[in-house]
């Protein structure tokens, strides 16, 4: 009986820290913050500054959507039929709205797409899979002027 009781509380402490990680991760947040007025991106996690990048935004005449968003879906390859181009690692935040790669990484810093936000290759990679792993509801995209 009394090797019952150890395992029975030995296996609580288990479940206790289990729980526990579960929670800390349903807790972890990321916000991404893009400023159009500097053509510039900002990334926390859990509140810490991680990272910061150029951007390329709506030129005139193709405005991006401002506001606070939460992404709608994730696709890596993505492909607009609108404008017949690749939109690789695509983060949708409001209807045909992304956050994506591009290859006209010369462009960064500038205002230069149809009002979706553009990273270079790498960057948007690594947002991808950092919105993936924390999970959608977990991520906060604020737009600002």
């Amino acid at each position: 009986m009394r090797a019952f009781v150890q395992h029975a509380a030995a296996a609580a402490v288990v479940m206790f820290a289990l729980a526990t990680l579960t929670a800390h991760r349903a807790e972890a947040s990321v916000r991404i913050d893009i400023d159009l007025s500097s053509q510039h991106m900002t990334v926390a996690i859990d509140g810490r500054h991680t990272y910061s990048w150029p951007i390329s935004s709506g030129k005139r005449g193709h405005t991006t959507p401002t506001g606070s968003y939460r992404p709608t879906r994730l696709v890596k390859h993505y492909h607009s039929r609108k404008y017949d181009a690749p939109m690789p690692y695509s983060i949708f935040f409001r209807g045909g709205y992304a956050i994506h790669e591009t290859d006209e990484t010369y462009r960064l810093g500038r205002r230069a797409s149809h009002g979706c936000i553009r990273l270079s290759p790498r960057n948007a990679a690594r947002l991808f899979y950092l919105v993936r792993e924390h999970g959608k509801s977990a991520t906060r995209i604020v737009v600002r002027r």
